[in-house]
């Protein structure tokens, strides 16, 4: 779906491209096929854990002949990165590792990837890239709310918008107030963080008596979480820029795998010369057709410390074909990880779709979180969501049990709703929290 909203920035102009990004989808397929096999080749001989899995499975790199022939690798989980902790699946000597990152590791021993001096070149080209189709420009000035330091984010960002030209303010992640303050006084035209983390910033400016939308902000540069079209018209309208979807995961490369396109604003386009997306069926594993519903896989193609092989992301999306890059795909805006499924009482629900649903009430704030618990031998679901403090009590109960009656009428299962005053609820200082299990 696109957005409606006026565009405050200008798309990229032809000429302004990269080569590959002009490349028609042929093209684009015949260096994919050339880097496939140089990558396979590379990890085979390199990475003990693949030439394990590909010695299991009874494959060699000279039997990637085509692109289809990905299907003959095994796939790569999350679980491979932790039993190879710290750096059993880099593929270079240490000594030619330049910089380390990993995940938060809340569920688990954390996910570590390495980069090379050319891998951060190229990471840095595709942040460039990404924040271009964005709307960003040399010269202007990014005001930088990711996390810095072993997260991706931060530092991903920073040294793209400087390699594309841009101005960085490294503000990092949390301190609002300051974040509100330098906002003002700097006066950046973009901004790269969390969608949930751009609402408390919003929130935190009418705290301070501002307007979200008077600000000269014009373009932000917003992942690292999944967030509807809701949302995103939501942010639009409050703060009066455009909002563009930035897609990546740390075990792949981090932010600026994908990015969504200022002039149509319809998905993130894969940047395909980097790497080889598939989408499978969850259950089978096998290949979906593009258009189809299914979880989303990644094959690095240049990565040189951390080659990635059909790396299974958890995200669920759709394939479809290039629009603003007619050369290189897009996948279907995601609004769900297979891990963020809530199975409640039978029914598959994820926190988009209450999002998607609070985000039509208007007398409902988008601040919301999802606690699960027992009800006797069944799990039950509270969403505890505030009220817009616009309207009185009374308008904002009758709001509630709206939306309580559209997720049974939608979703098909019964939750329990409870209004929070404004403020009650924690904000997000970089990715939000937003599901409580307490059984």
């Amino acid at each position: 779906m696109v957005t409606t909203t006026a565009r405050r920035v200008q798309a990229p102009t032809p000429e302004e491209l990269d080569p590959e990004e002009r490349m028609d989808h042929e093209q684009i397929r015949a260096l994919q096929l050339q880097r496939l096999q140089q990558t396979v080749h590379h990890a085979y001989q390199n990475v003990p854990l693949y030439r394990q899995k590909f010695d299991a499975a009874g494959i060699r790199p000279g039997d990637i002949r085509s692109l289809d022939d990905v299907r003959r690798l095994p796939f790569t989980t999350k679980d491979d990165l932790r039993q190879t902790y710290p750096f059993g699946m880099f593929a270079v000597p240490m000594a030619q590792v330049r910089r380390i990152h990993a995940s938060s590791g809340t569920t688990g021993r954390p996910t570590v990837v390495g980069y090379t001096e050319t891998d951060l070149d190229n990471w840095a080209k595709l942040i460039a890239r990404s924040l271009r189709a964005s709307g960003v420009r040399p010269g202007m000035l990014l005001h930088n709310a990711y996390g810095y330091g072993l997260f991706t984010g931060g530092l991903g960002l920073h040294d793209g918008a400087a390699k594309l030209g841009a101005t960085v303010i490294p503000v990092s992640g949390g301190q609002t107030a300051r974040q509100v303050q330098l906002i003002c006084d700097f006066k950046p035209e973009a901004i790269s963080c969390t969608p949930s983390y751009l609402l408390t910033i919003a929130d935190g400016m009418e705290a301070a008596g501002m307007d979200p939308a008077s600000t000269s902000l014009k373009v932000a540069v917003l992942g690292a979480e999944p967030w509807t079209t809701q949302l995103r018209d939501e942010i639009e309208r409050r703060m009066n820029v455009d909002a563009v979807d930035i897609y990546g995961l740390s075990e792949v490369m981090g932010p600026g795998v994908a990015n969504e396109c200022v002039e149509t604003k319809d998905g993130p386009h894969v940047w395909e010369d980097h790497f080889l997306p598939e989408t499978i069926d969850e259950q089978s594993l096998e290949p979906v057709a593009d258009g189809e519903l299914g979880e989303l896989v990644l094959t690095s193609l240049t990565n040189q410390a951390f080659p990635v092989i059909r790396y299974r992301t958890k995200d669920l999306t759709r394939l479809l074909p290039g629009t603003a890059r007619p050369g290189m795909r897009r996948i279907q805006k995601i609004t769900g990880r297979d891990d963020d499924m809530i199975i409640l009482r039978g029914v598959n629900l994820f926190p988009t779709q209450i999002e998607e649903l609070v985000l039509g009430i208007e007398a409902l704030a988008p601040h919301f979180v999802l606690e699960l618990s027992k009800n006797g031998r069944l799990d039950a679901m509270t969403v505890r969501i505030e009220r817009d403090p616009a309207l009185s009590v009374e308008v904002c109960e009758a709001a509630s049990q709206v939306l309580r009656q559209r997720i049974k009428g939608r979703i098909g299962t019964t939750v329990e709703v409870r209004l929070e005053e404004p403020g009650a609820l924690p904000r997000s200082e970089g990715k939000y929290k937003r599901v409580y299990d307490l059984r």
